[in-house]
């Protein structure tokens, strides 16, 4: 914890009734970055005064926040990022001191189970089918139609935990455990949906990618494993009146799926008093721009 007279100055500011005053304290505050935190909690131990604490606690969610952004940031620039990276940086906006190898040490786990089922003589629906009963069946993972009031459902290590997830949770498992085991699964863009589709060969996101680059052989629910031909998706696009274009079939980039899982997150804040933490989570999804 680090003492020095600049901070306890500050902190003596912190319950300033003028705004602007306050402004200015926080932002010189968050230029310590992490290193402040301990500090910050052992003034928010020591406070009684419940308008400070929340003050303290906002502090606190800042100086993460900003720490967040430099990491999501290096991700993003990475020549490959990894998708599960990626969905741990995000749960960490709700879990700051989330510890990647909870996450890790489990996925871990399952990919062990399922590399055992698998053999070089297996098609491609076999190869899923092996999936789908260790995802669903041996580790126990259920899915659910996504809801904006279960926000739970969008951070990775909650699902790890309670087993349940939405079909960006869900599809980013499935995804990470496929090109851990050299699977050509991406996600896709069809409307209104978050399926995966395996495809005929591994995908180059360094390139730009034309329609008939790559030939899509099935999709994947990943809410529960289902499986769906192509006419499957047809029938869907004119059954909610969308014309089926090629952009629809295109794979997704990970940090394209990332983005569009903040996003989602995102809607679960729209009550007022958390207007700031969906500005927040936009501004983290503008660092994905290509």
């Amino acid at each position: 914890m680090r003492e020095n007279r600049e901070i306890n100055a500050l902190f003596h500011l912190l319950d300033d009734p003028d705004q602007e005053v306050f402004d200015t304290v926080a932002n010189k505050i968050l230029l310590f970055g992490k290193e402040i935190i301990p500090n910050l909690e052992n003034l928010w131990e020591n406070t009684v005064d419940e308008s400070i604490q929340e003050r303290i606690e906002l502090l606190i969610h800042r100086v993460h926040y900003q720490d967040l952004q430099g990491a999501l940031r290096a991700w993003s620039n990475m020549e490959m990022p990894e998708l599960l990276e990626g969905a741990i940086l995000i749960a960490k906006y709700q879990f700051p001191d989330l510890s990647p190898t909870q996450v890790m040490t489990e996925i871990d786990r399952i990919k062990r189970n399922i590399w055992l089922e698998l053999n070089n003589y297996l098609t491609p629906l076999e190869q899923i089918n092996v999936l789908n009963s260790m995802i669903y069946n041996y580790f126990g993972l259920k899915g659910e139609e996504i809801s904006y009031q279960r926000k739970n459902q969008f951070f990775i290590n909650q699902v790890i935990e309670s087993k349940k997830g939405n079909p960006f949770t869900n599809g980013i498992i499935y995804q990470a455990l496929c090109s851990m085991l050299d699977l050509p699964v991406y996600a896709v863009n069809i409307p209104r949906q978050f399926i995966l589709a395996y495809f005929d060969s591994f995908v180059d996101f360094s390139e730009p990618i034309e329609p008939d680059d790559y030939r899509i052989l099935f999709f994947i629910d990943p809410i529960q494993g289902q499986i769906y031909t192509q006419q499957d998706v047809d029938t869907y696009l004119k059954r909610v009146s969308v014309p089926s274009v090629p952009s629809y079939f295109k794979p997704q980039s990970n940090k394209k799926v990332i983005q569009l899982l903040i996003e989602e997150l995102a809607k679960c804040f729209k009550e007022d008093k958390d207007g700031y933490r969906q500005d927040e989570l936009m501004n983290l999804s503008s660092i994905l721009e290509d």
